[in-house]
């Protein structure tokens, strides 16, 4: 089994937290998007995952140590790729070519979900949700067999609210490759991009037969908002776990769980939680900190704060406020 993780995307939608870091190692709970996203499909493959494979930016040696140990972690082999040029979905996955092979799941590293299944490695599968909006997804159709009958990207006018989550199991990568490589070849594309979808479809016309596969929650990480509430959900299904480190020193305070405290925190004369996530080496004085991010070696002082994030190596004196503080940013209110 292989992992296949597309995350070259700038995230935009996440600036200014994405700024000096990758959305993908944007932290949940305590642990980057893309480390929670390869231990959750770990989970459900049942099977020893050899390879997870990273295509990223131009992110820098450190990034990719991090992503390597990832990979170790779940007693994998990491590799690295590069796409260098925006150019959709599908282009993005042939950056992984020679990882193409044998039972693969593709993941795209801005989301997450949770599931209480096992993979059936026997039937390719795409898993989709329900969603109220399907114009900015891939959507799919269902047929009378429960197979899915047709993939339309974005669609404009209602066809289905089955919105691909951006996860997919394929019994032989190789044969991904294949339909990707020729739209590549023959410059086909859809709203000016090469998408997976279209390699879908080719490969459903060739007698493909595609099952869609159900998850339990599917939790977006776009943007600031939505990442705070999948912080809180995730919070709550960790709720019971030791969450708070040892090495941390909590002083004259109170941690309302389920709350995560990293590694050498430092917590005085402050209430912290529930649903709040401080990242290692932060320190926290005199303030209140409910459903909000704090990442590493952030300093919160005299604040009241909620549905925020604070990002690493920010200072932040303030009052009660809605936030998206970026990277080394150093507010005062």
């Amino acid at each position: 089994m292989r992992i296949v993780i597309p995350m070259a995307g700038m995230g935009k939608r996440m600036r200014p937290h994405t700024l000096t870091v990758p959305k993908p190692l944007v932290p949940i709970a305590g642990k980057p998007i893309v480390h929670r996203l390869v231990e959750d499909i770990v989970k459900v493959c049942g099977e020893k995952v050899e390879e997870v494979a990273f295509i990223i930016g131009d992110f820098g040696k450190e990034v990719e140590k991090s992503l390597l140990k990832i990979a170790e972690q779940v007693g994998a082999k990491g590799s690295i790729y590069y796409q260098k040029e925006a150019l959709g979905t599908a282009h993005a996955i042939y950056c992984a070519e020679p990882s193409l092979q044998g039972k693969t799941v593709v993941a795209f590293a801005d989301t997450l979900f949770k599931a209480d299944f096992k993979l059936d490695t026997s039937m390719d599968t795409i898993w989709v949700q329900k969603v109220e909006d399907p114009k900015p997804f891939g959507v799919v159709k269902i047929g009378g067999d429960g197979s899915i009958t047709d993939f339309i990207e974005k669609p404009q006018e209602f066809v289905s609210d089955l919105a691909i989550i951006g996860i997919y199991y394929f019994k032989d990568g190789g044969q991904l490759k294949q339909e990707i490589k020729y739209l590549l070849d023959n410059d086909i594309r859809d709203k000016g991009e090469y998408q997976i979808t279209n390699a879908l479809e080719n490969m459903k016309n060739k007698g493909v037969k595609f099952k869609p596969g159900q998850v339990t929650d599917w939790l977006d990480c776009g943007n600031k908002n939505s990442t705070v509430d999948t912080n809180n959900r995730y919070l709550g299904y960790l709720n019971g776990q030791k969450l708070v480190a040892d090495s941390a020193k909590v002083t004259n305070s109170v941690v309302i769980q389920p709350s995560y405290i990293g590694e050498n925190v430092v917590i005085e004369n402050s209430v912290v939680g529930p649903y709040a996530s401080i990242g290692n080496g932060s320190k926290v004085y005199g303030s209140v900190i409910h459903t909000s991010i704090v990442q590493e070696n952030a300093v919160v002082k005299n604040a009241n704060i909620g549905n925020s994030m604070v990002g690493n190596f920010a200072t932040l004196e303030a009052n009660s406020v809605d936030l998206s503080v970026g990277d080394y940013n150093v507010i005062k209110i």
